[in-house]
């Protein structure tokens, strides 16, 4: 009770302060489904939160190249329109 008390806390909280700390609260019901603790936890919550920060990133990246190539944009325009897709899909609820 108390496991799913804390993992609500931590989903609801996540809303509120960002994309790292939504990363950071699944990455920690996923250790506690696997029940984890001490330093195994640490390390699991340490390499979860990479890999899904580089997910995140490079998916979006990728996202914005494509829509880039499409519009058959090159130089400043390509990098400026790569800049701003990307940190709309920063800003976009999970």
């Amino acid at each position: 009770m108390k496991r799913t008390l804390l993992t609500a806390a931590l989903v609801s909280l996540s809303l509120f302060a960002g994309q790292a700390l939504a990363a950071n609260a699944d990455c920690e019901a996923k250790a506690a489904e696997k029940k984890l603790s001490g330093a195994a936890k640490t390390s699991f919550v340490k390499k979860c939160e990479k890999d899904m920060g580089a997910a995140g990133a490079s998916g979006a990246e990728a996202m914005c190249e494509k829509s880039a190539a499409d519009k058959k944009l090159a130089g400043a325009a390509k990098t400026s329109h790569i800049k701003k897709c990307v940190a709309d899909a920063d800003k976009k609820p999970a």
